[in-house]
């Protein structure tokens, strides 16, 4: 590194800190608890440190690298508000700065990572630097400085997506909460407020189409823009509208019992923590029937919920955690959820989330077992989507009767088999009836090319708390704890049931079933089939 290279990341560091954000993540003081006798449970692993600094092990996995350099949990150790907590977020923070202030390498200065990671210190300085010494302090604030150069310099060649979103989000929180001048106040709302201008659609959602990025991301903006209003500073002039409109999207993905959509590449999350992000939710209303920028589908009646992707996957780098998912489809009630997609795994585990981006992970049709959209091997462009569907038409067919409902359709196959998926769905106005048709059509535009043996599947992937059962009359029965049960139907060709797996669980991957039905389509393209609720009589 160049004198000047690092002249313009160590720099005349500031003096003090001005503010500390609140952070909004749930805490939890047991887990404070485990840090302070040398456990580190993070990312769904355990590092046991027997006594020695966690930033010089090598870690369980990439995904606990990088949980435990971003610092978030420190707000464990300030729920706990003890002398144990205080003293290991001080002495965490200096084993951090000696070992890894200077050397810039691995999971450790991963952009995002060290976003997190100022965020972090910032909202939880006050614990940090308790009852400190005045060079304790100084060595605090001038590595804090410093990330902050060197995010200044590496955001304008990062990847679009949310990962350089961040990156401007901690930008911004950081010239509130060190000495800055209004110049570089100004300049920092002036780069986030773009970044929300390309990230953020006019519908509220991100434009990677993950449901699940608005929440991660509205967890740093709200304090953010706390920030602004306490400091007198003029926020971003997009930031108070995106804010509005990512919490319209939450609404929109959120199923009957709280939790959000597995689309995209979400995955599990605590109930507690949607909530603790939806109660400064100050809108009111119904969520959208669709999205129309993002492109998806919402039906629902009397506490029945139906969410639908009918969208293309994102292009290019913005891919990287997309899904091949075009026309999948989740389905909930009340308590439960009953149909879902498998979901992207909660932690960081590379032979699942591979498996997890497939068209056979989804609740919708594939032929011949093959995705609708591919995942790319290359080294240089990354796990991005490729060959996926290029046109997507959707209709939305609302009636006076109440019932709600679309069809759609994809090209994801057209080019291989030279065909075309169309999907609609219907959900009755009592939301007690789920009706659906899934029918393959000749592509105009290409050859057809399918063999007399080329199958085809439709699978519902189950969740794991529905058991799966076959009634008098062999129909398959979904049962939820609480004693709420649909009934499968399918007139046209007989249902499995099978084994699967789901994804998307905080404890790691588990067994699931799924509704499972196959055909040939020289035999068969149009199949129709129906989910219908019954509820339990009193006493039964």
């Amino acid at each position: 590194m160049g004198r000047v290279t690092t002249w313009r990341i160590f720099g005349t560091p500031p003096d003090r800190l001005v503010v500390a954000p609140t952070d909004l993540r749930i805490a939890d003081p047991y887990i404070a608890y485990e840090i302070h006798t040398g456990r580190f449970p993070l990312a769904g692993r355990v590092l046991e440190t027997d006594g020695q600094s966690p930033f010089l092990l090598i870690g369980p996995s990439l995904g606990f690298d990088e949980a435990l350099h971003s610092f978030r949990w420190m707000r464990h150790l300030r729920a706990a508000n003890n002398q144990d907590a205080f003293d290991d977020a001080k002495s965490l923070t200096e084993d951090w700065i000696g070992i890894w202030g200077k050397r810039r390498a691995g999971a450790a200065w991963d952009p995002n990572v060290t976003a997190q990671r100022i965020l972090a210190w910032l909202s939880h300085s006050p614990i940090i630097l308790k009852n400190q010494d005045r060079g304790f302090y100084k060595r605090f604030i001038k590595s804090l400085a410093q990330q902050t150069r060197y995010l200044r310099r590496v955001a304008p060649v990062m990847r679009e997506g949310e990962k350089r979103f961040r990156v401007h989000l901690a930008l911004a929180m950081a010239t509130l909460a060190m000495p800055a001048s209004p110049a570089a106040i100004k300049a920092a709302a002036r780069s986030l407020d773009l970044e929300l201008e390309k990230q953020i659609l006019p519908d509220g959602g991100h434009v990677s189409r993950n449901p699940q990025v608005a929440m991660t991301i509205l967890a740093d903006l709200l304090p953010l823009r706390q920030t602004y209003l306490n400091l007198g500073h003029t926020p971003p002039k997009g930031l108070v509208s995106s804010i509005d409109r990512m919490f319209q999207a939450l609404r929109f993905f959120r199923h009957t019992d709280g939790t959000l959509a597995l689309f995209n590449g979400a995955t599990a999350q605590p109930a507690d923590r949607l909530l603790s992000v939806l109660r400064y939710d100050e809108s009111a209303g119904e969520p959208l029937r669709l999205t129309p920028q993002m492109n998806y589908q919402r039906l629902s009646a009397r506490n029945t919920v139906v969410i639908a992707d009918t969208g293309p996957p994102p292009a290019g780098e913005l891919s990287t955690t997309a899904h091949a998912g075009c026309l999948s489809f989740e389905m909930s009630c009340g308590r439960n959820r009953y149909v879902v997609n498998c979901g992207a795994p909660s932690y960081f585990q590379p032979r699942y989330g591979r498996l997890a981006r497939t068209t056979a992970a989804h609740s919708t049709l594939t032929v011949d077992d093959t995705s609708s959209a591919r995942v790319s091997n290359s080294s240089f462009l990354g796990p991005v989507i490729i060959g996926g569907p290029e046109t997507v038409e959707v209709e939305r067919r609302d009636d006076e009767a109440g019932r709600q409902g679309f069809i759609a359709k994809h090209d994801g196959f057209a080019e291989q088999f030279g065909l075309i998926h169309e999907r609609s769905i219907q959900l009755s106005a009592e939301g007690n009836v789920v009706s659906g048709r899934d029918r393959l059509a000749k592509s105009t535009r290409h050859t057809l090319a399918i063999a007399k043996n080329t199958p085809a599947t439709i699978r519902f992937h189950i969740h794991p708390k529905i058991t799966l059962s076959r009634d008098l009359k062999n129909d398959i029965v979904l049962t939820a704890s609480d004693g709420e049960f649909w009934t499968f139907y399918s007139p046209d060709i007989g249902a499995d049931i099978e084994e699967d797996i789901f994804f998307a669980d905080l404890a790691g991957p588990r067994r699931a079933s799924q509704i499972v039905l196959s055909f040939y389509i020289s035999q068969i393209s149009d199949v129709s089939w129906s989910l219908v609720r019954s509820v339990p009589k009193a006493g039964i």
